[in-house]
């Protein structure tokens, strides 16, 4: 029996896939709080579907895929705050047609080159083929993103929740918008090998969804939140083994899992709470 539990730690290519998953779960996990708390979980998904095209030029002209989805998300993310502070237009709406338009680029370009890298594992991640040059890539975006929210978690927490105090208080508002922006491509990068873009919505929102509902302090949201992204993405991989299944879609399938118990538990709560007051 436990040698049968054990078996898919005997398969390097499994091994790997539970790293990397681990890896980018960390930074996701505490990035996807700041994202919930400020509203900004349709920016992640435009920046995740922005990326493609940026990765099929950086494929033509010869470039690390990482760069161009790095580049591209970028431009995406400030095209989006351009478009947003000289129109009428709202926010969703603009990041709704950037993100689309982007996307519809990337798959044009896509079609229009012969190329060996096969479309589904940029959508949708090729977990089980990740190489050393991945695990690096993805292991220091882990750190420095960590690493960064560790260091800014307090101002981006007041930036989050009222901007106008935030820069009443003397933060760099800006830096902080856009550091926040670049720090979110950077997740998106760390996530194109492991999940694929399609997917990395999950990862940069569900950890901090669960986590609102389950927590009334921050700190312990980003604990939480680390810790639902770093469980899921264990589970995730290990249980696509004995299912035979594909790890990305199973990891976002256990966060969606938990966000629904989460949901009913604090639900629960809230009615267990009405009944006592009104006792």
């Amino acid at each position: 029996m436990m040698e049968e539990l054990l078996l898919p730690f005997q398969f390097p290519f499994m091994v790997n896939a539970l790293l990397i998953s681990v890896m980018l779960a960390v930074p996701a996990g505490l990035l996807s709080c700041f994202l919930v708390l400020k509203g900004w979980s349709l920016m992640g998904d435009a920046i995740s579907h922005a990326v493609l095209p940026g990765v099929v030029l950086a494929y033509i002209i010869g470039l690390p895929l990482a760069v161009g989805a790095f580049i591209a998300g970028m431009i995406c993310a400030l095209l989006t705050g351009w478009i947003d502070e000289n129109s009428r237009v709202k926010r969703d709406t603009v990041m709704g047609v950037v993100f689309s338009g982007m996307f519809g680029l990337g798959i044009v370009l896509y079609t229009k080159i012969e190329s060996d890298v096969h479309l589904d594992h940029i959508l949708f991640g090729n977990m089980l083929g990740v190489g050393p040059s991945d695990m690096w890539t993805t292991g220091i975006i882990a750190v420095l993103v960590t690493g960064l929210i560790a260091l800014l978690w307090r101002d981006l927490l007041l930036h989050a929740f009222d901007e106008q105090q935030a820069r009443a208080t003397g933060l760099p508002v800006r830096w902080l918008h856009f550091g926040l922006l670049a720090v979110i491509s950077l997740v998106v990068v760390a996530a194109l090998k492991a999940v694929g873009i399609i997917l990395a919505i999950a990862f940069l929102v569900a950890p901090g969804a669960v986590a609102f509902l389950l927590t009334r302090r921050f700190g312990a949201m980003l604990w939480t939140a680390m810790g639902v992204a770093v469980f899921s993405a264990f589970t995730g991989v290990y249980a696509s083994f004995f299912l035979d299944s594909a790890p990305a879609p199973t990891i976002v399938l256990i966060m969606t899992a938990l966000f629904i118990a989460a949901f009913i538990r604090a639900n629960l709560h809230a009615r267990r709470a009405t009944a006592t007051h009104l006792e």
